[in-house]
Formats: structure tokens, C-alpha cells, sequence
């Protein structure tokens, strides 16, 4: 059997090709038809640092080293945001009813063998898909009141809901339901990231609509949060 990390070699080998056909490197749609995806590395499920030393060592960082991540430590930050943890399909972070209302979004800007691009987390693939290629962290930046630190981080991760995922269930009340969901990925991303030695800031400051249009989001799923991870300044 192939092993999932060869699996990801050979993606990043036809991502690679691919985008050479494109013949636009500072952005833009792949071709019509061409689905570029990425096979993500199995996350790990075991690490060097407690729990009770991830939540004393959390704190929210906007400087970083300016270095690129690798896929490994990509894979490790999705999935704990919303990768599957159970055969049922239960994810990292608990949702009202299991109706998981939560879509994450890769602002690949500095990943080693990945070409810069906007990608759709696929959770129960464990998978990227592009959306948009080239780097838009400046995009995102700017539509972020202009906070530099978006644009800095190595990859920004961005939170949406579909709210009638949720509420179809719940009724208006599922919308406080899906606020609490997504406070409860950036968490997990945070955790994740000081066990790493990575840093990370949550943002809510931005023009909703700007970030829905660099996302190229649906009528019915909103921008909720934006997390750039970057390596520590030593």
C-alpha cells in the first residue's frame, strides 16, 4: 500500500505541473476544468508538549521569523481546527448537533513545495483544493484594516460558517451556536500552534465583504475569523 507521504510527493509533483500550465504566477483561476488538489501528511496524534503547558504558554503573537512551514506542520494546523477524530465523523472542535456550519480556508503564502494559493480545507479527505492561485496575503491584509501581521505570517487560516447549517436545526438561536464553534477551532489552532512553536493571533477586524469577494465565498457563507501562523522570532 502507498503510504499517505508519498501520496503527498506526488501531489505536490502534479500541483506543481499543473500551475506551470497555468502560465500565471502572480495569480488568477487555474483553467477551466483543472481541479488542483493536495493530499494533506497523516496529522499526528502524539507530541512533546502537555496540554496544561499549551495553555500556559497561548498568548496572541503578531511578529514572525519570516520563514517558510512545512506541509507537515500545514496538515497539523487543520486538522485541529476541523480535522475528523472519529469514525463517525466527529471533528476536532464540538458542534451543536454535529451539523458543522465551519469552512476553513489556506492563504498558502511561504509553505514549502506548495504553490501560493488560496485552498478549501476538505476535512473528511484531509485534503486542499485551490480556489484562487497566487499570493493573497496582502489582499487579505488589506482588507483586514490593513494589519500588517496578515500579511506576515507564513499562512493566514480563515474561519466561514454557513449559518443554515446550523440554524435549520436550531432556529436563530444556532447562530450563537456557530459563534461559539468558531471560537472553539481558533482555540484548537492556538494549542496546536504554541506545541509546534509557531505563532498565531485571532482577527475579527475586517471588511466582511471584501474578504467574502477575495474568497470568492457563496451568497450564504460568511467570513467569521482570520488566524496568521507564522514561525516564532527567536
Amino acid at each position: 500500500m502507498i503510504g499517505r507521504g508519498l501520496v503527498a510527493m506526488v501531489s505536490l509533483l502534479i500541483l506543481s505541473l499543473n500551475f506551470s500550465a497555468c502560465g500565471d504566477a502572480d495569480g488568477g483561476q487555474p483553467p477551466a476544468g483543472d481541479e488542483v488538489r493536495i493530499f494533506l501528511p497523516e496529522p499526528r496524534y502524539d507530541g512533546g508538549v502537555s496540554v496544561e503547558e499549551a495553555l500556559l504558554e497561548r498568548r496572541s503573537v503578531r511578529s514572525y521569523a519570516g520563514e517558510p512551514l512545512s506541509l507537515e506542520t500545514v496538515s497539523q494546523l487543520l486538522w485541529a481546527a476541523q480535522g475528523i477524530t472519529d469514525p463517525r465523523g466527529f471533528r476536532a472542535a464540538p458542534s451543536a448537533g454535529a451539523t458543522y456550519p465551519l469552512e476553513v480556508y489556506l492563504f498558502a503564502g511561504d509553505v514549502s513545495g506548495v504553490a501560493q494559493g488560496i485552498y478549501r480545507y476538505l476535512p473528511e479527505q484531509h485534503e486542499l483544493v485551490l480556489v484562487v492561485a497566487g499570493d493573497r496575503r496582502g489582499d487579505l491584509a488589506r482588507a483586514a484594516l490593513n494589519q500588517q501581521w496578515v500579511a506576515d505570517g507564513a499562512i493566514d487560516i480563515v474561519f466561514t460558517a454557513v449559518y443554515e447549517r446550523t440554524t435549520a436545526g436550531y432556529g436563530e438561536r444556532g447562530i450563537r451556536y456557530v459563534h461559539m464553534e468558531v471560537g472553539h477551532a481558533a482555540q484548537n489552532v492556538y494549542l496546536q500552534a504554541v506545541s509546534l512553536r509557531l505563532g498565531t493571533v485571532v482577527i475579527g477586524a475586517f471588511d466582511d465583504g471584501r474578504v467574502a469577494e477575495i474568497l470568492k465565498l457563496a451568497e450564504d457563507e460568511v467570513p467569521l475569523y482570520i488566524m496568521p501562523v507564522g514561525k516564532l522570532v527567536e
